[in-house]
């Protein structure tokens, strides 16, 4: 089951559709001294300086002043710096990924990770694990490097962090558990996990970046939620059984077997809160409750640092493919069994075609018009059809001009004459928006798509830059995208070609001004898409590309002028039928509208 909010940017975004870091991560102050042991991937001091305390000298007035030493905790992907003050994760290194500036990924930097436990003494004193120091040992299981952490509860007490790394896997086995820990411990109040993480930039198009950061969390035994966009976003759930900090491509998260019995999830939103800075995306916090099991912790968890990549999170079997966002129901549906395997298949130089990504979406646009076109066929047809039949109207136009209600019911017996009804090419164009939607969700949230280029565009999970602006203009930028300008053009004409036989009709009162939208369409989509991805952009271009030529295939080729012209001349000369029943009533009601009008101009 699944429950999601309404997402009222990404509607608005939609909305729109229809109507047509390079920051250095910061560093720490204090040089930490890395120690060695001779362990495949680990190194782990000989010798620790630092003190170990126990509760009560945690609890003492004497100020912990240790910092704690590092420990290095790697495999092929992911490289560790683990603080024995804490058992914290200082860093966190990808090894395959660069940011657009080419500088290491961090997920976890300095100190912007924070991971505590918070529990109660018998004596109604508060114990943070935080400022704990624990005492490391590291062994081999197999092929996997195992690092304990245990920090010391006096009388053979301990709590035990324990961190387990296979060779070639993002995923890392986190378990907490403890020892002697009821001796000590108020074991009537839950033991609190606090868990921070602050996001920065790495992509060139930070707008879009933090459009796709954000906190998503499994609960109540399989339901997904989110928190959103807002400046402060915050949700409440219970069952927690995952928690992940989506940084856009890269994620970090938490997951455990044991259910956490509840949490409160938070988001700030740093870039909204403030516009002028672009290093900060948004920081995370969570607050979730453990329970004691015969008065100890045992909880089996797992930590994942890595790319959100919907083929490897999908790979874990653990729900975590709902980390990516393809979209909410029938968009995430067309998504999932459609767009995302067409697109590996022509991508993938093992399974599939190998194809170049750039050529790749113009090949998926191709297949997905191909697809279409017998659901949309009718549609453009019927334009077609409207594009001739406009001097016939025209002149049913001038004829009727002061009678709007007769004009309408001979206006609409030509178009059923021709069998161009436009209501015949509603249903077409209704069919295809989940792909549309679906699509506008796809190229954004495509991890294969970042830092690949195709021609002037340099990555197309961001922006085409072709030059920058000396100024930021409101809702456009500083800077001049191509693609959404060519996508722009691409919509006008179409737009031109689709309306144009419309714009009469369109002027009657309580009808849409067609000029106006025909022209608005294209300067929200080369507005609102100049920081998109230019990968959504090119997909739009393209597809309006092949539309246009569709339907100039279907007016010059396929539809024959004087044939159509012929039909409404035979259609007139014939005797009138019997009207049908909806016919008749339809005929009636306009009828009655007819009189109502004629005597309202006469009390006037």
């Amino acid at each position: 089951m699944e429950e999601k909010k309404t997402d009222w940017k990404s509607m608005l975004g939609f909305a729109l559709i229809l109507g047509i870091v390079g920051f250095m991560l910061i560093r720490n102050q204090e040089e930490n001294r890395v120690v060695e042991q001779s362990t495949e991937g680990t190194e782990v001091a000989d010798e620790i300086l630092s003190p170990v305390i126990s509760v009560k000298e945690a609890l003492s007035n004497t100020p912990v002043a240790s910092q704690g030493e590092v420990l290095i905790f790697s495999n092929k992907l992911v490289a560790f710096k683990i603080n024995t003050r804490g058992a914290l994760i200082n860093e966190a290194l990808l090894k395959s990924f660069k940011t657009y500036d080419s500088l290491p990924v961090y997920l976890v930097k300095g100190g912007d990770h924070q991971f505590d436990l918070e529990f109660m003494t018998k004596d109604g004193r508060k114990v943070h694990t935080k400022d704990m120091i624990f005492t490391p040992t590291t062994s081999q299981n197999a092929d996997n490097q195992v690092l304990s952490l245990k920090t010391d509860l006096g009388n053979g007490g301990f709590i035990e962090f324990r961190y387990e790394l296979q060779p070639d896997d993002y995923m890392m086995d986190f378990n907490i558990r403890s020892q002697g820990l009821a001796q000590a411990a108020n074991t009537s109040e839950e033991v609190a996990l606090n868990w921070e993480l602050q996001g920065y930039r790495r992509s060139k198009g930070m707008d879009n970046e933090n459009r796709y950061t954000e906190v998503k969390f499994e609960y109540d035994g399989g339901s997904d939620d989110y928190t959103g966009q807002g400046e402060n976003a915050e949700e409440e759930a219970e069952k927690i059984t995952y928690i992940a900090y989506k940084q856009h491509f890269f994620s970090s998260i938490l997951l455990t077997d044991t259910p956490f019995k509840s949490g409160l999830i938070e988001s700030f939103n740093n870039f909204s809160a403030n516009g002028e800075q672009d290093v900060l995306t948004k920081k995370f916090t969570s607050k979730v409750l453990l329970d004691y099991n015969g008065g100890e912790l045992a909880y089996n968890m797992d930590w994942y640092f890595g790319p959100t990549d919907y083929d490897i999170l999908e790979g874990y079997d653990r729900n975590l493919d709902e980390v990516v966002d393809l979209g909410w129901g029938i968009f995430g549906f067309v998504n999932e069994w459609a767009i995302r395997p067409l697109f590996s298949f022509l991508t993938d130089p093992i399974k599939g075609l190998g194809i170049p990504y750039g050529i790749a979406i113009i090949l998926l646009t191709v297949c997905v018009r191909l697809v279409l076109s017998p659901v949309l066929y009718k549609s453009y047809l019927t334009q077609a059809k409207m594009k001739i039949l406009k001097p016939e109207i025209n002149k049913i136009s001038e004829k009727y001009k002061d009678n709007a209600v007769k004009k309408q019911q001979e206006t609409m017996k030509i178009q059923n004459e021709a069998g161009a009804s436009p209501l015949s090419g509603c249903l077409p164009a209704l069919l295809q928006m989940p792909v549309f939607f679906a699509l506008f969700k796809f190229f954004p949230t495509a991890f294969e798509l970042r830092q690949k280029s195709f021609l002037w565009a340099d990555d197309l999970s961001s922006y085409d830059e072709v030059f920058s602006l000396p100024y930021k203009i409101p809702f456009y930028g500083d800077h001049v995208s191509l693609f959404p300008i060519l996508a722009s053009i691409s919509i006008f004409f179409y737009m031109k070609m689709t309306t144009g036989q419309n714009m009469q009709a369109a002027q009657q009162p309580g009808m849409p001004n067609m000029k106006f939208i025909m022209y608005l369409s294209p300067v929200f989509m080369l507005v609102f898409f100049n920081n998109y991805a230019s990968g959504l952009s090119l997909y739009y271009f393209v597809s309006n590309l092949i539309t246009i030529g569709i339907m100039l295939v279907i007016k010059y080729v396929i539809i024959d002028k004087d044939k159509v012209l012929a039909k409404i001349e035979k259609a007139k000369a014939k005797p009138k039928k019997k009207k049908g029943r909806f016919a008749s009533k339809m005929s009636q009601i306009m009828e009655q509208a007819q009189v109502q009008q004629e005597e309202k101009k006469k009390i006037k």
